[in-house]
Order: structure tokens, then sequence, then C-alpha cells
């Protein structure tokens, strides 16, 4: 019955379809063994649990998370460079003589805070070295004091208030450069950036730092965009991300945009689309593989009643060069306290031959959209409640 009713499908729809199932060489099926190999991982999936993860105890992620950060830190050791007349205070990192901030490691891909843990009683000393601008930034203008103390507050965020759950941390690379593509959502704040950062600094067997881009309008408020800048992000530009992948770092991208970020809730991980490659144009001239992730909880945060164009209007009266034509109106100030999941999928490695192929870059691309789709239906399904 099963086969009879693919049979019906044209060669595009089942192929559309295999790839949403991520079969394996359906490019080069014919139609029958498209529909047969459809046929037959449809009916595994119905025999299949769909596999509910268990969320951790907070204290116990807390713990491995602090023992992770230790391990980077050489506490009875102090590094060797001296800021004007004083020496600098710091503990270096292991197997250096020099601490964080003065070459122990690049803080431009790697996230390890000055004392191997956060909390405010390493602000004083971390405040003294940035009145005395003993360290460098980066290209982009990432500052390791401010994006540490960011760390620091937005933790509270990830662990207490969203409690944020995160799978596949494994497919993340370990080193070199790549590219986290997710879906968008929040309405009102981009939380899902913030708390992508967080799952890779949190979670990863080696905290590295995700350089989240960020749209025009982010990038044009006077105060936020220079805290953005040194906190870590970067600029939505080629330039920026390519510098990031060119050093070996990690970007984190939002294909879908302002339109998927001002999506009404209505439309809640409804994926818009992913724009015309571009992140795949980049993930190839670099070699990155590009890691789809599935967030879920970004969209119920400040839930979107409707969207507005008279609101967009008066925006771009205000910020002429930005883009969006349809903004959100949200009722509630203060975020919701919805329980996240952060899924992170089996990397796709990047084109090679022809990279301008604008059809190769769409192919690939929709591949990516759809791996987010499928695999958010399914965290939907397998989800209890928003909180």
């Amino acid at each position: 019955m099963m086969e009879a009713l693919l049979e019906r499908l044209t060669v595009k729809d089942l192929r559309s379809m295999a790839s949403a199932l991520d079969i394996p060489g359906r490019s080069s099926m014919s139609k029958q063994e498209l529909a047969d190999a459809i046929a037959a991982r449809l009916r595994a999936e119905e025999h299949e649990e769909p596999p509910r993860s268990v969320p951790k105890p907070q204290s116990d992620r807390r713990s491995r998370f602090a023992d992770r950060l230790r391990s980077y830190i050489d506490e009875h050791r102090l590094c060797e460079v001296t800021v004007g007349e004083a020496p600098c205070g710091l503990p270096v990192v292991t197997d250096t003589s020099r601490c964080v901030l003065h070459g122990g490691i690049d803080p431009s891909t790697l996230s390890i805070p000055a004392f191997g843990r956060l909390g405010f009683d390493t602000w004083p000393a971390l405040l003294r070295h940035l009145m005395l601008a003993s360290y460098d930034i980066d290209a982009l203008g990432l500052d390791p004091v401010v994006a540490e103390m960011a760390w620091h507050v937005f933790n509270y965020l990830y662990f207490d208030y969203f409690r944020v759950e995160v799978d596949g941390i494994e497919h993340v690379p370990t080193d070199g450069p790549g590219i986290l593509a997710a879906n968008h959502g929040g309405a009102a704040f981009p939380y899902d950036g913030i708390m992508l950062t967080l799952a890779v600094s949190n979670e990863a067997p080696i905290p590295r730092r995700v350089r989240i881009v960020a749209t025009e309008l982010f990038n044009m408020l006077p105060f936020a965009s220079h805290l953005y800048r040194k906190a870590g992000g970067a600029y939505a530009a080629p330039e920026d991300a390519a510098w990031v992948l060119r050093h070996g770092g990690l970007v984190g991208v939002f294909p879908e945009g302002v339109r998927g970020f001002q999506k009404p809730l209505a439309e809640a991980y409804r994926l818009r689309r992913f724009g015309r490659g571009g992140f795949v144009r980049q993930a190839a001239e670099a070699s990155a593989p590009i890691v789809p992730v599935a967030i879920l909880g970004s969209e119920e945060v400040h839930p979107a009643i409707f969207t507005s164009k008279r609101l967009a209007q008066l925006v771009r009266t205000v910020f002429p060069e930005q883009r969006v034509d349809e903004m959100a109106v949200w009722l509630n100030p203060i975020p919701l306290p919805v329980h996240w999941r952060i899924r992170f999928l089996e990397p796709i490695e990047p084109p090679t031959g022809d990279v301008a192929d604008p059809l190769t870059l769409l192919e690939v691309t929709e591949e990516v959209r759809s791996r987010i789709q499928t695999t958010l239906n399914r965290m939907r399904s397998e989800r209890d409640g928003l909180f």
C-alpha cells in the first residue's frame, strides 16, 4: 500500500522526501529505488521508540563544567608578563608560561576563563587588566575580559532560567574552521545566538568560541553594538566570517535572517528560506564542515502575536540601511522561562570543485535546511511541555 502511494509521486518529490529522511545515495537512485528506500525507512521509524533525552541534573552539569575549565589552568604558577611595573598576577595556562590574556591561548578561537573558573570574585583582577589595557583585542574587536564577564552572567540564563539541554555536542569540530547553521527565533532579543555560543563553551570537550554573526540592526545600536563586538560577536558580512574561518575559528550563522527572527508564534519552527547559500560558499572556500543545529525554545521566549509592516517602516526611518520588512509585536517584556533544547547534527562536508555554481550552493543549503526542519519536527513531538 505504501509503495503504491509513493509510486504516484514524481521523482522530484521522492528525492525531496529522501533528503528529509537523510537517505544516502538518493541522488543516483531510480524512481523505484527511491520509493523502496523511503518505504523501508518509514516502516523502520514506525517501530522505533522516539529517542527522549533525559535532562541531566544541573548540579552535575555545573560540576563537570567546572572540572573541565580547571584542567586548563595551572593555579600554582603565575604569568611571566609584567604589567607596568607590577606582575600580571594571573595563573598560567597549563603547560605554558603565560596566562589567558597574554598569549597562553588564542582567545579568538578558545573560550577559557583567566582563573579557570567563572565567578564575581575574579572580576576585580579582570577589571584591573581591562582598565590598564594590558592585553590585545583581535581584528573583530573581541575583548576576552568583557567576553568572560558576559559568559558568567549569561550562564545564569543557560543553566538556571532556560535550563538548556544539549545533544550531539560531539559533532562540533574540536579544531579547525567550522560553521554552525541554526534556525532563528526570539522576536525581541537574539537569545538563540547567546545560547548557541554557551552550549559550545559549556558542553564541548574543548571550550571553543563561537563567533555569532548579527544583522545590521544589532550592529547599529550605539551601546549594544560595542558590547556585542567585545563579547565576541561578528558583523553579518563575508569579510568578518572569512577572517574567523581563516584563523581556524567557529562561525555561528542563522540563514533565515531577520525574517526568521521576526516570525509570529503561529509560524513557529517553520523554517524560512535559507538565503542564497552564502554560508555554504564560505564553508567551501575555507574547507569548513557545516554543522546543522536545531534549537527548540527560542520561539516561545517572547511569543509574537503578529508582525507589523508599519513598525518596520518606523525602524527604517531611524535606521535607513536596515532591510527588515516586518517587525514582530510581542507583549511580555520579561522572557518566559521556556525549557530549551539544542541538538547538533552530523556535519555536512562543503562542496568541492566549482563553488560558484548556484545550483550546488542551493542544493547544499536546502539539505541543511531540510535536516534542521526534520529534527525540529521530531523534537517538538518529543517535547512534554514548554516549561
